[in-house]
């Protein structure tokens, strides 16, 4: 590993790690406070010299904990900072709540469709966890979450639910500056850009071409992360060179790769298998195992 990565290294792990100066451990929980939409956007500004970001998708599985689930994410945020990719969907009576799943049946003791149960009927589950284990916490909704995040994490809402049922419910809650929106397509970019020009998007920008019909839309590349898929690739060069002369950070998600892994060890392998082109920000659905990992790094590198 080259010198420039093993001190972007460092500094990830310190600061995942909630490291103080001299190498004390600072005292959790790791809350990020974003105070208004600049300070969003500056938080993710890309520079060369700032560490990786870590994002929790779903939330984070830890055993006891399911995701899309306010316990879990208090839960990551007692071992690291980290921000949250969450997911709403709606119910029957239009209520939205986090559930990645159309369906009920992985993640709760329900069964069926989301969309064909009334939020009442879905107060009744419980959550079950990364293993199956019914647990004892309960569906929250999109409003509850955001609610709760507010001066301890940003969440980053990936769109599934109707822009006609979740546009209206940001501007009722007056577009939480810590909250940011997953974005596939240049058309929902351009409706939410429209509702507020403060967004903040997590954008689908995996080839240039992708990106050049983003550019083609009035968003403010001052408001944009792009996530480039599952890993960095050299042939893509080209696309985050640009993407970062935005200001733009480039994220990788491991979710369809190693976190698919069966056991800790196979996913800490593969964790720290690809050093070729560091990302600016991970997603994982196992961010305290990928913190570990690259805190491992410390003692592999150092001379």
């Amino acid at each position: 590993m080259k010198t420039s990565r093993l001190l972007t290294a460092f500094a990830t792990a310190a600061l995942l790690l909630g490291c103080a100066p001299g190498g004390q451990k600072a005292e959790g929980p790791y809350y990020i406070d974003i105070k208004d939409r600049t300070q969003l956007h500056e938080w993710f500004r890309y520079s060369p010299e700032r560490p990786v970001v870590i994002s929790g998708h779903r939330g984070g599985m830890v055993t006891g904990f399911p995701e899309n689930c306010i316990e879990s994410f208090e839960k990551t945020l007692t071992m690291m900072p980290s921000f949250f990719e969450i997911d709403p969907r709606m119910t029957r009576d239009s209520v939205v709540v986090l559930m990645h799943d159309p369906t009920l049946d992985r993640t709760t003791t329900g069964h069926g469709p989301v969309s064909e149960h009334t939020w009442a009927e879905l107060r009744e589950l419980r959550l079950k966890d990364v293993h199956g284990n019914v647990t004892d916490e309960r569906i929250p909704t999109l409003e509850e979450a955001i609610r709760w995040s507010a001066g301890k994490t940003v969440v980053n809402l990936d769109v599934y639910t109707p822009k006609e049922v979740l546009g209206p419910l940001l501007e009722r809650l007056g577009f939480p500056p810590h909250v940011m929106l997953t974005i596939h397509t240049p058309e929902q970019a351009e409706y939410y850009y429209a509702l507020s020009r403060k967004t903040m998007f997590s954008i689908h920008i995996k080839s240039l071409e992708q990106l050049e019909a983003f550019e083609k839309t009035p968003i403010d590349w001052r408001n944009v992360m792009a996530y480039v898929g599952p890993r960095m690739l050299p042939e893509n060069r080209e696309l985050y060179e640009r993407l970062r002369a935005k200001g733009v950070r480039c994220m990788i998600s491991l979710a369809p790769t190693y976190d698919r892994r069966e056991t800790p060890e196979q996913r800490r392998e593969g964790y720290l298998s690809d050093r070729d082109i560091l990302p600016d920000v991970i997603e994982s659905d196992y961010p305290i195992e990928l913190t570990r990992a690259l805190q491992s790094l410390l003692g592999e590198e150092r001379p």
